[in-house]
């Protein structure tokens, strides 16, 4: 809507600019006419003009016939105006018609149109520098994406080679002690449930491509939500001596996708499992304001640099950029996130500084609420 109004303001003034200078043009015409006219009286009646001369019989004729050639004369001279005026805006669509095919093939050099045309010229070269951020961060994401790729196949091989192994063992050993086939056999089911993991991973990535995310809307308390999934990952976070505390009201009605909203809660608790510094307090904390619901999730954990935190939230990108997949997952859990909170006409940061992290959501309690206001998140210092 604010772009077709800002293209509306621009034609409407570049109509008014032209409709002035065209009738400026008329007066000035009208107006220098009569002056040019007595300039050139008064210079041919400065002399004395004899019939001998070839150039009388014009000037006699003239003086007969003066008011019907000064009428011709303003009238030819309008006349050319006009055409002038009525060609110029052709000239001016020419010259877009120019722009356009350069904005497309030739991205990469400048807009230029003429004066009268510059509040267009600045709003194509804004177009044309969103246009070539737009691709460089999609090729970034393109190359990010091949990476990982590159990088999971290769992670393939190693949980593969350990399972093919174990089974080839317990398969050849059939006097292997019960412990010892114990043993092999829990590797080998950990190998490949750490295979299974990596495939996931591949199947996500395709997911995320490949399919639209629609909103199944029913009424849900996020509270109960909160405390089911904290309590999912309690074993989780056992294994690092984490503990999640939960600040919520006794009920948070929310018309949402229970499933997709689930999904963010996941992500964020996983990402504060696996950044959080070990025997520290996971914090969920929740409000409801006039009709918003504002969620923060908070953890213990190296402070996230600003680089990175301007980023966090872009596809395929991992905090971690080491090479293994072991840790970080796909680079798609955030941006998933935010696309699902985005949907709900919500809103999703991120913050961090003294070693913590701050995951700051904005929800509307219902769908027909008007689009939250930017959130501007701070750190707690507890």
């Amino acid at each position: 809507m604010n772009n077709s109004n800002h293209a509306k303001g621009l034609h409407s003034a570049l109509s008014r600019q032209i409709l002035f200078q065209y009738v400026l043009s008329l007066l000035a015409w009208c107006a220098g006419l009569p002056l040019i006219t007595f300039l050139a009286v008064l210079l041919v009646s400065s002399r004395t003009w004899y019939g001998s001369e070839a150039i009388y019989p014009f000037l006699d004729w003239a003086r007969d016939y003066f008011w019907v050639l000064f009428v011709l004369a303003l009238i030819f001279g309008l006349f050319v105006i006009t055409i002038y005026f009525i060609l110029k805006p052709l000239r001016y669509v020419d010259a877009l018609v120019r722009a356009s095919q350069q904005l497309a093939q030739n991205p990469e050099r400048p807009i230029e149109l003429p004066d009268l045309l510059a509040p267009v010229t600045d709003r194509l070269n804004a177009v044309r520098q969103e246009s070539l951020r737009s691709a460089a961060a999609a090729r970034e994401a393109e190359q990010r994406k091949n990476d990982l790729i590159v990088y999971l196949a290769h992670d393939l091989k190693t949980p593969l080679t350990s399972v093919i192994g174990y089974l080839t063992l317990l398969r050849d050993e059939p006097q292997i002690s019960p412990e010892l086939r114990a043993r092999y056999t829990g590797i080998a089911l950990d190998k490949a449930e750490r295979l299974e993991e990596l495939i996931n991973e591949f199947f996500e990535i395709t997911r995320f491509n490949l399919t639209h995310l629609t909103l199944e809307l029913s009424d849900i308390d996020l509270t109960r939500m909160l405390e089911q999934t904290c309590s999912e990952f309690e074993p989780s976070f056992a294994e690092k001596g984490l503990r999640c505390t939960l600040d919520l009201p006794p009920q948070l009605p929310c018309e949402c996708d229970p499933d997709k909203l689930a999904r963010v809660f996941d992500n964020l608790l996983r990402n504060a499992n696996f950044y959080s510094f070990p025997d520290t307090v996971i914090h969920v904390s929740g409000q409801l304001n006039q009709g918003l619901i504002t969620l923060r999730f908070e953890n213990s954990g190296r402070t996230i640099p600003k680089e990175k935190l301007d980023r966090i939230f872009e596809q395929f990108f991992r905090l971690d950029s080491s090479r293994s997949t072991a840790s970080g997952g796909a680079g798609l859990g955030l941006a998933i996130a935010r696309e699902i909170v985005r949907l709900h006409g919500g809103g999703i940061c991120a913050a961090s500084a003294d070693n913590h992290i701050l995951f700051t959501i904005t929800l509307p309690q219902r769908q027909t609420v008007p689009q939250p206001p930017t959130v501007y998140p701070s750190v707690r210092n507890s």
